[in-house]
């Protein structure tokens, strides 16, 4: 398990993370999010000892990380860290063996991957030739061919089109499945809800909120209601608890105060004729991080 305890970082006087607490089991997928400058990839660099905590500590089963454990570890940074002159090959065996990796391995690895990512004939091509999504895709392989322990991502999924986000999600899904401890972060709130069940949200190094998605989206009691059918904004915005009906370009977004409100809403519409749509939606992770965000900004 990963455990971060009371962390604390500063840089000369700036405290760019500020009592960060949270943990990791292994198999679970961990949302680390926040706006840029949040403290991010401070938190990251500390979690790999890359950089010094000023207070608290990080452990990973219990003891401290170090270099007798950093070749359990795979970071995939949000900058492009290829080396753009070597081969795809060549690539691959450079990191594998930063993990203490012999080439054999390395190579069964590389090919299996290669094969999974539909980049089979690319292997003895330069990085600076591949296109931005397949260096991506070689980016990722070099951080997971050492079958990591703990595995940092961060914006895995940029530069890549729905259906190699598809396959990337279906990787990470089955290193969980094997065990891996995976902190997963990213800007697209929706790419975060595809797998990621506990997370934690800081700003300015501290954390605004923190916990399973699930119970985060109970808490947030701002609900949507999509109706489609014969009835009229002006009705619909005259019912206890509606805060706000969107006109949508077939249908109508009603924006209620709680859940408590449902019941209101349709005592309205189930007297009405024709109406095809009544879905009750649970806010999105964007607009709970939107509307987090900002209330800590107004403070």
């Amino acid at each position: 398990m990963l455990e971060v305890k009371n962390v604390t970082k500063y840089y000369g006087k700036f405290k760019a993370v500020d009592n960060l607490s949270f943990e990791v089991k292994p198999g679970e997928i961990f949302g680390l999010l926040g706006v840029n400058g949040a403290g991010k990839t401070t938190t990251f660099r500390m979690i790999m000892g890359l950089l010094d905590i000023t207070k608290g500590e990080i452990t990973l089963d219990g003891k401290p990380i170090d270099y007798s454990v950093t070749d359990k570890i795979g970071f995939l940074t949000e900058e492009r860290s290829l080396l753009t002159k070597m081969t795809v090959k060549e690539q691959c065996i450079f990191y594998g063996r930063l993990k203490g990796m012999d080439e054999n391995t390395i190579i069964k690895r590389m090919r299996s991957y290669l094969k999974k990512f539909n980049v089979s004939e690319y292997e003895d091509k330069k990085i600076k030739e591949l296109s931005k999504g397949n260096q991506q895709k070689i980016q990722f392989i070099t951080a997971i061919i050492n079958e990591p322990k703990l595995l940092i991502l961060d914006e895995p999924f940029s530069g890549l089109d729905p259906f190699n986000v598809e396959m990337f999600k279906n990787e990470i899904i089955e290193l969980s499945k094997k065990g891996s401890i995976i902190i997963f972060s990213s800007h697209r709130m929706e790419h975060v809800e595809l797998f990621c069940k506990k997370l934690v949200i800081i700003l300015k190094g501290k954390t605004v909120l923190n916990g399973y998605l699930k119970d985060i989206k109970e808490e947030y009691k701002k609900k949507d209601i999509f109706i489609k059918g014969d009835v009229t904004k002006d009705e619909l915005m005259s019912v206890k608890g509606v805060v706000d009906v969107i006109e949508r370009a077939d249908e109508l977004e009603v924006i209620i105060e709680s859940n408590d409100n449902v019941k209101d809403v349709f005592d309205v519409i189930k007297k009405k004729k024709n109406i095809t749509k009544f879905e009750v939606q649970e806010p999105s992770l964007n607009e709970i991080f939107v509307t987090k965000v900002g209330e800590e900004f107004d403070k």
